[in-house]
Protein backbone atom coordinates (compact mmCIF):
# COMPACT_ATOMS: atom_id res chain seq x y z
CA UNK A 1 0.00 0.00 0.00
CA UNK A 2 1.58 3.27 -1.11
CA UNK A 3 1.32 6.70 0.51
CA UNK A 4 -1.49 7.93 -1.71
CA UNK A 5 -3.62 4.91 -0.80
CA UNK A 6 -2.80 4.92 2.89
CA UNK A 7 -2.97 8.61 3.83
CA UNK A 8 -6.77 9.06 3.40
CA UNK A 9 -7.30 6.12 5.78
CA UNK A 10 -5.36 7.81 8.59
CA UNK A 11 -7.01 9.96 11.26
CA UNK A 12 -3.97 11.91 12.48
CA UNK A 13 -4.82 12.41 16.14
CA UNK A 14 -4.11 14.67 19.09
CA UNK A 15 -6.48 14.23 22.05
CA UNK A 16 -4.40 14.40 25.21
CA UNK A 17 -5.47 16.46 28.23
CA UNK A 18 -2.63 18.93 27.66
CA UNK A 19 -3.40 19.52 23.97
CA UNK A 20 -2.75 23.15 23.07
CA UNK A 21 -3.90 25.20 20.07
CA UNK A 22 -0.37 24.90 18.72
CA UNK A 23 -0.56 21.10 18.94
CA UNK A 24 -3.78 21.12 16.96
CA UNK A 25 -2.38 23.51 14.38
CA UNK A 26 0.60 21.18 13.87
CA UNK A 27 -1.62 18.14 13.40
CA UNK A 28 -3.85 20.00 10.95
CA UNK A 29 -0.84 21.22 8.97
CA UNK A 30 0.55 17.68 8.82
CA UNK A 31 -2.81 16.24 7.84
CA UNK A 32 -3.07 18.79 5.05
CA UNK A 33 0.47 18.16 3.85
CA UNK A 34 0.18 14.37 3.77
CA UNK A 35 -3.47 14.03 2.75
CA UNK A 36 -4.67 12.60 6.08
CA UNK A 37 -7.73 13.38 8.17
CA UNK A 38 -7.41 14.93 11.64
CA UNK A 39 -9.01 13.96 14.96
CA UNK A 40 -8.90 16.76 17.51
CA UNK A 41 -10.56 17.87 20.78
CA UNK A 42 -14.02 19.45 20.49
CA UNK A 43 -12.93 22.85 21.76
CA UNK A 44 -10.72 23.35 18.70
CA UNK A 45 -13.16 22.24 15.99
CA UNK A 46 -14.48 25.68 15.03
CA UNK A 47 -11.03 27.19 14.58
CA UNK A 48 -9.85 24.09 12.68
CA UNK A 49 -12.78 24.28 10.29
CA UNK A 50 -11.91 27.92 9.61
CA UNK A 51 -8.17 27.48 9.23
CA UNK A 52 -8.11 24.13 7.39
CA UNK A 53 -11.39 23.70 5.51
CA UNK A 54 -9.80 21.18 3.16
CA UNK A 55 -8.98 18.72 6.01
CA UNK A 56 -11.61 16.20 7.11
CA UNK A 57 -11.96 16.94 10.83
CA UNK A 58 -13.20 14.36 13.32
CA UNK A 59 -13.77 15.04 16.97
CA UNK A 60 -14.81 13.05 20.03
CA UNK A 61 -18.02 12.86 22.06
CA UNK A 62 -18.29 11.63 25.65
CA UNK A 63 -14.52 11.29 25.71
CA UNK A 64 -12.74 9.44 27.21
CA UNK A 65 -15.00 7.44 29.53
CA UNK A 66 -18.36 7.47 27.73
CA UNK A 67 -20.49 7.73 30.85
CA UNK A 68 -21.99 11.16 30.25
CA UNK A 69 -25.77 11.44 30.23
CA UNK A 70 -27.25 10.55 26.86
CA UNK A 71 -28.67 14.04 26.38
CA UNK A 72 -25.26 15.59 27.02
CA UNK A 73 -23.68 13.34 24.41
CA UNK A 74 -26.35 14.25 21.89
CA UNK A 75 -25.93 17.97 22.56
CA UNK A 76 -22.14 17.70 22.47
CA UNK A 77 -22.33 16.00 19.09
CA UNK A 78 -24.69 18.60 17.68
CA UNK A 79 -22.46 21.44 18.88
CA UNK A 80 -19.42 19.75 17.33
CA UNK A 81 -21.18 19.27 14.01
CA UNK A 82 -22.44 22.86 13.94
CA UNK A 83 -18.89 24.00 14.74
CA UNK A 84 -17.63 22.25 11.62
CA UNK A 85 -16.84 18.63 12.54
CA UNK A 86 -17.07 16.27 9.57
CA UNK A 87 -17.18 13.09 11.70
CA UNK A 88 -17.89 12.21 15.34
CA UNK A 89 -16.23 9.48 17.43
CA UNK A 90 -18.52 8.76 20.41
CA UNK A 91 -17.49 6.61 23.36
CA UNK A 92 -20.00 3.87 24.15
CA UNK A 93 -21.21 3.57 27.74
CA UNK A 94 -19.13 0.59 28.86
CA UNK A 95 -20.70 0.46 32.32
CA UNK A 96 -24.21 0.09 30.94
CA UNK A 97 -22.99 -2.52 28.48
CA UNK A 98 -21.41 -4.56 31.27
CA UNK A 99 -24.66 -4.24 33.23
CA UNK A 100 -26.52 -5.82 30.34
CA UNK A 101 -28.31 -2.60 29.38
CA UNK A 102 -27.67 -3.06 25.67
CA UNK A 103 -30.88 -1.29 24.64
CA UNK A 104 -29.83 1.83 26.55
CA UNK A 105 -26.42 1.76 24.86
CA UNK A 106 -27.98 1.44 21.41
CA UNK A 107 -30.67 4.06 22.06
CA UNK A 108 -28.08 6.58 23.23
CA UNK A 109 -26.03 6.11 20.06
CA UNK A 110 -29.15 6.20 17.88
CA UNK A 111 -30.15 9.56 19.38
CA UNK A 112 -26.82 11.03 18.35
CA UNK A 113 -26.90 9.44 14.89
CA UNK A 114 -30.37 10.89 14.30
CA UNK A 115 -29.33 14.35 15.51
CA UNK A 116 -26.44 14.94 13.09
CA UNK A 117 -25.94 14.51 9.33
CA UNK A 118 -22.32 13.38 9.64
CA UNK A 119 -20.84 9.89 10.18
CA UNK A 120 -20.78 8.64 13.77
CA UNK A 121 -18.12 6.15 14.83
CA UNK A 122 -18.68 4.26 18.08
CA UNK A 123 -15.65 3.72 20.31
CA UNK A 124 -16.24 0.34 21.93
CA UNK A 125 -13.18 0.43 24.22
CA UNK A 126 -12.33 -3.16 23.38
CA UNK A 127 -9.48 -3.48 25.96
CA UNK A 128 -12.12 -3.30 28.73
CA UNK A 129 -14.49 -5.86 27.20
CA UNK A 130 -14.76 -9.62 26.95
CA UNK A 131 -15.32 -11.07 23.49
CA UNK A 132 -19.01 -11.42 24.21
CA UNK A 133 -19.28 -7.85 25.44
CA UNK A 134 -17.41 -6.57 22.39
CA UNK A 135 -19.83 -8.38 20.12
CA UNK A 136 -22.76 -6.86 21.99
CA UNK A 137 -21.21 -3.40 21.71
CA UNK A 138 -20.84 -3.82 17.96
CA UNK A 139 -24.41 -5.08 17.70
CA UNK A 140 -25.63 -2.02 19.61
CA UNK A 141 -23.70 0.27 17.27
CA UNK A 142 -25.06 -1.49 14.19
CA UNK A 143 -28.63 -1.32 15.50
CA UNK A 144 -28.16 2.41 16.09
CA UNK A 145 -27.13 2.88 12.44
CA UNK A 146 -23.61 4.03 13.30
CA UNK A 147 -21.18 4.37 10.41
CA UNK A 148 -18.22 2.61 12.02
CA UNK A 149 -16.96 1.01 15.20
CA UNK A 150 -13.64 1.99 16.72
CA UNK A 151 -11.41 -0.18 18.88
CA UNK A 152 -10.30 2.12 21.68
CA UNK A 153 -9.80 5.62 23.02
CA UNK A 154 -6.13 5.01 23.73
CA UNK A 155 -6.72 5.92 27.37
CA UNK A 156 -7.56 2.43 28.64
CA UNK A 157 -4.81 -0.12 29.28
CA UNK A 158 -4.39 -1.48 25.77
CA UNK A 159 -5.24 -0.51 22.23
CA UNK A 160 -6.12 -2.06 18.91
CA UNK A 161 -5.46 -5.76 18.35
CA UNK A 162 -5.77 -7.78 15.17
CA UNK A 163 -8.25 -10.13 16.83
CA UNK A 164 -10.48 -7.25 17.88
CA UNK A 165 -10.40 -5.74 14.40
CA UNK A 166 -11.29 -9.07 12.78
CA UNK A 167 -14.21 -9.55 15.17
CA UNK A 168 -15.53 -6.01 14.88
CA UNK A 169 -15.37 -6.05 11.09
CA UNK A 170 -18.10 -8.70 11.13
CA UNK A 171 -20.52 -5.95 12.18
CA UNK A 172 -19.45 -2.58 10.74
CA UNK A 173 -16.44 -0.90 9.12
CA UNK A 174 -13.66 -0.57 11.71
CA UNK A 175 -11.40 2.25 12.82
CA UNK A 176 -8.39 0.71 14.55
CA UNK A 177 -7.01 3.04 17.20
CA UNK A 178 -4.66 2.74 20.14
CA UNK A 179 -0.96 1.92 20.01
CA UNK A 180 -0.50 1.94 16.23
CA UNK A 181 2.81 3.64 15.55
CA UNK A 182 4.29 2.28 12.33
CA UNK A 183 3.45 1.60 8.71
CA UNK A 184 3.75 -2.14 9.28
CA UNK A 185 1.32 -2.05 12.21
CA UNK A 186 -1.16 0.05 10.27
CA UNK A 187 -1.07 -2.26 7.25
CA UNK A 188 -1.56 -5.29 9.51
CA UNK A 189 -4.70 -3.67 10.93
CA UNK A 190 -5.99 -2.91 7.44
CA UNK A 191 -5.32 -6.47 6.34
CA UNK A 192 -7.27 -7.66 9.40
CA UNK A 193 -10.27 -5.63 8.27
CA UNK A 194 -9.78 -2.03 9.40
CA UNK A 195 -10.83 0.71 6.99
CA UNK A 196 -9.50 3.59 9.07
CA UNK A 197 -6.50 4.03 11.39
CA UNK A 198 -6.48 6.46 14.31
CA UNK A 199 -2.98 7.37 15.43
CA UNK A 200 -0.92 10.21 16.84
CA UNK A 201 1.92 8.86 14.68
CA UNK A 202 0.21 9.58 11.38
CA UNK A 203 3.27 11.19 9.81
CA UNK A 204 5.54 8.29 10.76
CA UNK A 205 3.01 5.79 9.42
CA UNK A 206 2.59 7.53 6.07
CA UNK A 207 6.33 8.18 5.66
CA UNK A 208 6.91 4.47 6.18
CA UNK A 209 4.81 3.67 3.12
CA UNK A 210 6.36 3.33 -0.33
CA UNK A 211 5.89 6.36 -2.55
Amino acid sequence: MDRDELAPAIDHTVLGPETTPADVERVLDEADEYGMNACIPPCYVASAADSHPEVTVATVVGFPHGNNAAEIKRREGVVAWKSGADELDVVANVGRLKAGEDDAVSEEIAELVAAVPVPVKVICEAPLLTEGELRRACEAAREADAAMVKTATGFADGGATLDDVELMSEYLPVKASGGIGSYEEAVAMIEAGAERIGASSGVEIVEGAPE
